[in-house]
C-alpha cells in the first residue's frame, strides 16, 4: 500500500462515523500527552535526582 492510498483511506474514515471516533481518540491522546508533559516539567528535577541516586547506589553499593 502506498502513501497516497493510505492517506485516501484515512481521509475517507474521517468523513464517516468511524472518523468521528478517530478524531475523539486523537483529542484524548493529545490531552493525555499535554498532561504528561506538564507533569514531567514540574516533577522532572525530582525524577532526575531519584534516578541518579538509584544509578549511584547500583554502581557503588
Amino acid at each position: 500500500m502506498n502513501v497516497l492510498t493510505w492517506l485516501q483511506n484515512w481521509l475517507r474514515r474521517l468523513n464517516s462515523k468511524d472518523g468521528q471516533a478517530l478524531v475523539e481518540y486523537a483529542l484524548i491522546l493529545a490531552l493525555i500527552a499535554v498532561v504528561v508533559i506538564v507533569a514531567l516539567h514540574f516533577l522532572g528535577g525530582g525524577v532526575s535526582d531519584t534516578l541518579n541516586n538509584v544509578a549511584s547506589n547500583l554502581v557503588n553499593p
